[in-house]
């Protein structure tokens, strides 16, 4: 079994580790026991950080597959893992945190999770949770209040760390004007197509530790693209070192001093994808990588909402600086 590395985060317990690769469980449309039997296989083979949302709907088979590793003895204690959730738009309001972290907590089966992240800085004024979401429920967050709400969770116990998703540096700059306890951990998009150098260098001079999701575009997911995996420069390398383009493509943001969730459910690549921690890039490589051209994927507009207006193509621009 691969023993992941792993860093540390600011936390409720002073610095506490989390494994620098994490499983992602968000789905592509695969049914809640795909979900409780991947984690199963993934936690057999090594992995003990898994990332879930309310959006994702796999809170409960994630929770389940936790209790069946226990019963199975995999793993000896809850303590063995890093759970991370997120906070969905339509709670980003300050009396709504407390009762959405309860929810999932419910969902999980847990006494707390690890790190609770708000999914995206918007409001949306829905009570379900769909997406795309029309444009008369888009409002703008009050990210004092919400963020003084994600304190409280951490007080309280229910999270041992707290932190944001998809925010630029402008309001987490706020967040830090005011906040009692900074976020820990901001997640989003990166890969050898969208590098994120200056948000993670801004998040790094502020112990932040940035986390990489779609490491390799979500291929294969309905909100994903193939252009990592069918880069002509990754392929090259990959071809050179008797790799996988994926496996080019984690040892790449591994070696980032980044964290990353990585989505498969498949258990032979789910191996493959652990396989990146014993090599590294030359720097000839990390040169031709470091000049792919840059293009962004993951917008607000079409994924989380039908059409923007201005508070969607703030967010959507803050994201997008390079």
């Amino acid at each position: 079994m691969v023993s992941i590395p792993e860093t540390t985060i600011s936390s409720s317990d002073g610095r506490r580790p989390i494994p620098l690769m994490g499983l992602g469980v968000a789905t592509s449309g695969e049914k809640g026991d795909a979900v409780k039997a991947a984690v199963i296989e993934a936690i057999k083979v090594g992995y003990r950080h898994f990332d879930t949302a309310t959006l994702y709907g796999t809170e409960k088979p994630l929770g389940e597959a936790i209790e069946e590793a226990l019963r199975l003895g995999i793993i000896k204690s809850r303590a063995e893992l890093f759970i991370t959730t997120k906070l969905w738009c339509n709670s980003t309001e300050g009396h709504l945190v407390l009762p959405a972290i309860n929810q999932s907590l419910r969902n999980l089966g847990l006494e707390y999770v690890d790190l609770y992240l708000i999914h995206f800085p918007l409001k949306l004024n829905q009570a379900e949770v769909k997406t795309p979401a029309p444009k008369e429920c888009i409002a703008a967050i009050n990210i004092k209040d919400v963020w003084e709400a994600m304190e409280k969770c951490q007080d309280l116990g229910f999270t041992k760390s707290i932190g944001v998703s998809n925010f630029a540096p402008r309001l987490i700059e706020e967040i830090l004007s005011f906040a009692k306890i900074p976020p820990a951990v901001n997640q989003v998009e990166m890969n050898p197509l969208w590098q994120q150098k200056k948000l993670n260098e801004f998040c790094k001079n502020n112990d932040i530790l940035l986390t990489g999701y779609s490491p390799l575009g979500a291929f294969g997911a309905k909100w994903g693209h193939n252009r990592v995996m069918e880069c002509d420069v990754l392929q090259d390398i990959a071809k050179s070192r008797g790799k996988t383009v994926a496996q080019i493509s984690l040892r790449w943001i591994y070696e980032q001093g980044v964290s990353f969730v990585v989505k498969s459910f498949n258990t032979e690549r789910m191996k493959q994808n652990l396989d990146i921690f014993d090599w590294s890039l030359t720097e000839e490589e990390l040169t031709k990588i470091n000049q792919i051209p840059q293009r962004k994927h993951t917008y607000l507009t079409g994924l989380v909402v039908s059409e923007p207006d201005d508070v969607i193509a703030q967010i959507d621009a803050d994201l997008s600086f390079q």
